[in-house]
């Protein structure tokens, strides 16, 4: 069942996911990443957030993929059809509006896909999280929201003229009220340990708990046993029912009457009469409570702190969550064996969780950034998993396909498909560079080849031109244009005429060459001198006289990564055959 699917949700769910065949969600959508979600009620404004959320940048904007959005869910009707007309009749056609449109219909789908004894979890940011609580009301129905879990994202610091926001949302709703839920621990705070738990005995640390209940009952709870009398208190008897199970799961025979009970566990020392009371009574029975292997879930988490700079886990994608607060809602509602699914899995949290927990998994994610990326994640820290990629172009056709659906993706893809150790992973003004691959050109330093995608019908030779202009803008040292058509013979032309690399450590390099996607697919690849570069290379590196438009791949979980100058980071692969070297 492990599936990582690259390309839209909507898309993937409709067409490949069956109803009814999930157990557990979780998804994080691009919401607000450290962009102020006001942005979205300002008419045609721009969105500048990070790179899953630029494949959302054109959908908040109200334009037809919001409108078709909005149009597949009056067309589902019920509660969420209703809620959503009244929500664009307040808000207008804005960017919130296109927004909340995109997040219904893919909720839609997911409440679709969703086992009757399922979950989901929703983490999203609390300036908006009310819009969104309201669209999973319309569609799970009353009663089916269990918790708004608040999780400490960050650490303490003062808002300029408000309180610190330090929290993210997750919403949590089941399928129906016959859900999946697990007993999960949570492990004690060692402060909370030691003022709390002050006794020890043989079986544990304990602290000592009143073992009567506030208000005065007629019954046997309000009878006098060993001399103490709790009606005299206006209490009555408890018998903590915790005790009760532990005794009988020892092979203990519980009685029945409250007073045996009672009587039970003084015979067990689990309650003990601490003082003699006024006038020579007994004192106020207490009773002994054991600390616990650790607390059950709180809907407020504050023990799984962010990913900082220096986390081993750390990728560097702007979103990333810890692993650990993933594995904690993955054994909290589901168990091994069970289908977890992500559509917008980012840099792969939920799948390296789910893998490591022994649960099946679905990812889906827009950018071709992120599949990458979640693959080599998972190759490093857990080799052994199998799963299958899909969406990915494997021929011409699909090719084709992708550069007509986003220019962008297609661009990153080919990018890839060449080997390209850094590229632009953020759609805007590129300056003709789509990708680079830096190499060793032995007495003459290091070299840099600038890489091009062309992804229309149409190709020139001013393409070709272009880049070679690139290049020497640039002092590179080659150029490779790759392109979706057939290069014409003026652009062949073209690009011999840009003659050979005059310094050269590995014999004639022609400085810009043309490769079709069809070459790259069927393994025909340009004349390129041996890669990766040497282990020093970042220092090289800092000549580059566009360091800030760089985009490095990032790495895998743990990896001990070489850095520019900048601080970008140098595709993991090219490190492991630097040290073969």
């Amino acid at each position: 069942m492990n599936e990582l699917h690259f390309g839209d949700n909507l898309r993937v769910l409709r067409n490949h996911i069956k109803d009814e065949s999930v157990d557990l969600i979780y998804l994080d959508p691009p919401f607000n990443s450290k962009v102020n979600f006001n942005v979205l009620f300002k008419e045609g404004e721009g969105i500048a957030s990070e790179a899953q959320a630029e494949a959302f940048k054109d959908t908040w904007t109200w334009g037809q993929s919001a409108a078709e959005a909005y149009e597949d869910v009056l067309k589902y009707g019920g509660d969420v059809s209703i809620l959503l007309r009244s929500l664009r009749t307040w808000q207008g056609e804005n960017g919130l509006m296109a927004y909340l449109a995109m997040m219904a219909v893919r909720l839609l789908e997911l409440r679709r896909v969703l086992k009757p004894n399922g979950s989901i979890y929703l983490h999203c940011d609390p300036t908006g999280s009310h819009y969104l609580k309201v669209i999973l009301d319309a569609i799970f129905g009353d009663g089916k929201f269990r918790n708004e879990v608040i999780w400490k994202r960050t650490y303490a610091h003062g808002g300029a003229d408000r309180w610190g926001d330090i929290h993210d949302d997750i919403l949590y709703y089941s399928a129906s009220d016959d859900y999946t839920w697990n007993r999960v621990l949570q492990a004690h705070g060692e402060n909370y340990v030691s003022s709390k738990y002050r006794y020890e005995d043989q079986r544990g640390r304990y602290r000592l708990v009143v073992l009567t209940g506030p208000g005065a009952t007629k019954g046997a709870s309000g009878q006098p046993w060993r001399g103490y009398d709790p009606t005299t208190a206006g209490r009555h008897w408890a018998v903590p029912k915790r005790a009760i199970k532990a005794l009988e799961d020892e092979g203990v025979e519980i009685p029945t009457g409250l007073h045996a009970q009672l009587e039970l566990l003084y015979q067990h020392d689990l309650i003990r009469f601490p003082q003699r009371g006024r006038g020579g009574g007994p004192g106020i029975p207490e009773f002994k409570f054991y600390l616990d292997a650790g607390q059950a879930l709180q809907d407020i988490i504050l023990d799984i702190p962010p990913i900082n700079s220096q986390a081993a886990e750390r990728l560097g994608y702007p979103t990333q969550k810890p692993v650990a607060l993933l594995e904690r809602i993955v054994r909290a509602s589901s168990h091994e064996g069970d289908v977890v699914l992500d559509p917008f899995c980012g840099c792969g949290t939920t799948v390296a969780a789910s893998e490591s927990l022994n649960r099946q998994w679905l990812g889906i994610d827009i950018t071709h950034y992120a599949v990458t990326l979640i693959e080599r994640r998972l190759r490093k820290a857990s080799p052994e998993a199998q799963f299958k990629v899909y969406g990915r172009p494997i021929d011409l056709s699909g090719a084709r396909d992708l550069a007509f659906r986003d220019k962008y993706q297609f661009q990153w893809w080919a990018a890839w498909l060449l080997g390209v150790q850094t590229y632009q992973s953020k759609k805007g003004a590129d300056r003709g560079i789509d990708g680079n691959i830096f190499f060793a050109n032995g007495p003459y330093g290091y070299g840099r080849i600038i890489v091009s995608v062309k992804g229309g019908e149409n190709v020139t030779p001013a393409m070709v031109n272009e880049l070679n202009g690139v290049v020497q803008r640039e002092s590179a040292e080659m150029g490779i244009l790759i392109t979706l058509a057939e290069p014409t013979r003026g652009m062949i032309s073209a690009a011999a005429g840009a003659g050979f690399l005059q310094k050269s450590a590995h014999g004639r390099l022609p400085r810009i060459q043309i490769v079709t996607v069809a070459d790259l697919l069927e393994g025909r690849r340009p004349h390129l001198p041996p890669l990766p570069p040497p282990k020093d290379a970042p220092r090289a590196l800092s000549r580059v006289a566009d360091r800030a438009q760089l985009e490095f791949l990032l790495p895998f979980a743990g990896a001990d990564g070489l850095r520019t100058d900048d601080g970008s980071m140098i595709d993991p692969r090219f490190l492991e055959l630097a040290a073969a070297q």
